[in-house]
């Protein structure tokens, strides 16, 4: 990517072109009645989704671990789970879960924290645009760490505990955006949904809730999401800590550890986010990524995809190409990655990568994918800037469009494109299975892939017990 067009972007990595506008003072004023219409949504037994969010719910959990299953072989993901095996260590079984993709046990929170940052650092998993970040990336390590405890959970029911949990983390996340004056990660409010989804399965009181939902806002992670932006590293997102908090929330609330109120489930400021809490179910609203790369690159690699197969365009061809998107996305890391946590957040890698290749996975942004000669050159003939109108648009869109300058001296352009895989341009499902396959494709055999994607019917039988799924994800790769 070109400096001469990086340098404004970078600047804009500060407190006034980053932060939201000055937040309204907070009312730390518990509302009773609103926190118990929350607890009697998040803790019924007999919680009624319509079938068509519990479809949906399945083919997220199952996109989900595909990613899961691409990261395994990572090295944050050998870290993460190295230390939970030697540092969360359980002293009786009852405490213990196993690890996704690897076997060995260990805590809970601490198994949890793992598969979460595993998923975190493969940046494939899906998203909510309102809370400009991430639910799935922590509560579905959540919920096998829970459902272990619960032998007799069927399918179905761990369908309505996880999309239960993300309507929760849903409004947590767009509350605390809306009432808070810094950027933060997704794990400072996916923490919240985690407490829900236990304490709907291990039936818990509305105190409990309470307290641990409180304990959880409180030790949720407000990491600096523009810092790791701009200097990206293993941390990611914060959904590893987000998932360890809020199981460790819950397990201390049930001990009778006190940590109430959460004020973006309680405050009056806030009680109109979570009046139509089942009613309206965002989870339909929730994207698929087509790569894994940062979601803000999405919509100019969504141009750039356009102008690939309706105007034919290739690498070869270009003699400059013209990016103009919103503030963030322009803000991504500017120079040619040496880790893979830098790929993820780079965007013109991830163009000069899609350009190139056709497509974007794992293996061009590990290893020998890192040092493609072809896509460093095309990278230093990619310029950015950014376009008010885009960044107007944010976070409701993630738009760009993209001009290419040909070698023949003619122009091309995308014009205003979104980003693909949410409800304004939804990927057919037969695209979500191929990303399955190249997610997973390196470390699962294809008998193995198969029988995760039907998975996404099966759960939603009503005898199927969801350790059969977990029985599938639990063995370490099968190469």
């Amino acid at each position: 990517m070109s400096q001469t067009a990086v340098k404004p972007a970078r600047k804009r990595v500060t407190l006034r072109g980053y932060t939201q506008q000055k937040a309204p003072q907070m009312s730390y004023a518990p509302q009773p009645l609103q926190f118990a219409r929350i607890a009697d949504f998040a803790l019924d037994p007999s919680l009624d989704i319509p079938d068509e969010v519990l479809e949906r719910m399945a083919l997220l959990l199952v996109d989900t671990l595909g990613v899961a299953a691409g990261a395994a072989t990572l090295e944050v993901g050998r870290i993460a789970r190295e230390f939970a095996v030697e540092f969360h260590a359980a002293n009786s079984d009852k405490h213990g879960a196993t690890m996704l993709f690897d076997g060995r046990r260990c805590a809970m929170p601490g198994a949890a924290w793992a598969l979460a940052t595993q998923i975190d650092n493969l940046d494939g998993h899906d998203g909510y645009n309102p809370t400009k970040g991430h639910i799935g990336c922590a509560l579905v390590p959540a919920l096998f760490a829970y459902a272990g405890q619960h032998p007799q959970l069927t399918g179905r029911q761990a369908l309505i505990a996880l999309a239960m949990g993300y309507e929760v983390a849903a409004r947590a996340g767009v509350a605390l955006h809306a009432t808070v004056s810094d950027y933060h990660t997704s794990g400072a409010w996916n923490a919240i949904g985690v407490v829900a989804i236990g304490a709907h399965l291990r039936r818990q009181t509305p105190e409990v809730l309470r307290e641990a939902m409180g304990t959880a806002e409180y030790h949720g992670p407000r990491s600096q999401m523009m810092r790791e932006i701009a200097s990206p590293t293993m941390l990611h997102d914060g959904s590893g800590m987000g998932a360890l908090v809020g199981i460790s929330s819950l397990l201390l609330a049930e001990r009778g550890f006190t940590g109430a109120p959460a004020i973006t489930v309680e405050g009056e400021d806030v009680a109109h986010i979570w009046e139509d809490l089942g009613q309206d179910w965002t989870i339909l609203r929730n994207y698929i990524k087509p790569y894994p790369i940062c979601r803000w690159a999405h919509g100019a690699l969504e141009g750039v995809r356009v102008l690939m197969v309706e105007q034919g365009l290739r690498a070869a061809d270009i003699e400059r190409l013209d990016v103009a998107t919103f503030a963030q996305s322009a803000a991504l890391f500017p120079g040619l990655p040496k880790t893979t946590s830098e790929a993820q957040y780079s965007l013109g890698f991830a163009l000069a990568t899609l350009l190139v290749h056709g497509r974007i996975g794992p293996e061009h942004i590990t290893g020998a994918g890192l040092n493609d000669p072809e896509v460093a050159r095309l990278h230093a003939r990619i310029t950015v800037r950014e376009e008010p109108r885009h960044s107007a648009r944010f976070p409701a869109g993630r738009w760009s469009d993209v001009t290419a300058i040909l070698k023949d001296g003619r122009q091309i352009t995308s014009g205003d494109v979104n980003a693909r895989g949410g409800p304004e341009a939804p990927m057919p499902e037969a695209d979500v299975r191929a990303k399955l396959g190249a997610m997973a494709g390196h470390v699962l055999s294809e008998g193995r892939i198969a029988a995760l994607w039907d998975m996404k019917q099966r759960l939603l039988q009503p005898d199927m017990l969801f350790s059969e799924m977990a029985d599938l994800v639990t063995p370490a790769p099968d190469r």
